[in-house]
């Protein structure tokens, strides 16, 4: 499961580039495959770096209406961009791709948020997706 490790790190550094360049993830994406064939120090992107960061863009609207609605006491624009790029790809990840088990999702934003945020942002974010996880199934309902 390295591979898939590796897969969400970069995806999520892919989704907080464009965040912080206020630019579009496809187009970051983009960026990212062009640089990686064209230059040998630079690691391929993989197939599930892809997948995950073209699903975060085809429902960034609705994942940020969910963050912004199960955030107690944070608005989007005032959460840290480390942590509102980890839920936007948690949330992606744990409602939209069910092969992957919901448990792993949140152990793997957890770690991110371990390694690239604060003290406090752990437990952030394994409490608003956790809520996102129990609400999965009226969720999924709620967008078709």
């Amino acid at each position: 499961m390295a591979a898939r490790n590796t897969a969400r790190k970069r995806a999520f550094q892919i989704l907080f580039e464009g965040d912080q360049r206020d630019a579009d993830v496809l187009t970051v994406l983009a960026d990212w495959v062009r640089l990686s064939r064209n230059d040998s120090r630079q690691p391929p992107v993989s197939e599930y770096t892809m997948q995950l960061v073209e699903g975060y863009a085809d429902h960034a609207g609705r994942i940020d209406e969910l963050i912004a609605q199960y955030s107690v006491g944070w608005t989007l624009d005032r959460m840290p961009v480390v942590d509102r790029n980890i839920l936007r790809l948690g949330a992606y990840e744990l409602i939209w791709v069910d092969e992957t088990p919901d448990a792993v999702v949140l152990d793997e934003m957890v770690q991110l948020a371990k390694e690239f945020s604060t003290d406090e942002s752990p437990s952030f974010v394994n409490g608003l997706l956790g809520r996102l996880k129990d609400l999965k199934p009226s969720l999924r309902r709620d967008e078709a």
